[in-house]
């Protein structure tokens, strides 16, 4: 588990901030008709930002060295 975590860190980091983001972007902004499919509801947007939390945590972690 450790190993998990420590490879997958930058990750697990950006997926609970998008997490949050998700859910105080569906607070603050949302969709105020409640029209939109979604933005409507926490718990359609929430996932959506931790998605897109793990994808750029995966973009900013440092490349690993090769070891020969």
């Amino acid at each position: 588990m450790r190993i998990f975590i420590k490879k997958y860190k930058f990750e697990i980091i950006g997926g609970i901030i998008g997490l949050l983001g998700g859910y105080l972007y569906w607070r603050y902004v949302g969709c105020v008709s409640g029209t939109c499919p979604i933005k409507a509801n926490w718990y359609t947007m929430a996932p959506y930002g931790m998605l897109f939390g793990i994808l750029l945590g995966g973009l900013i972690k440092p490349k690993e060295k090769k070891s020969e």
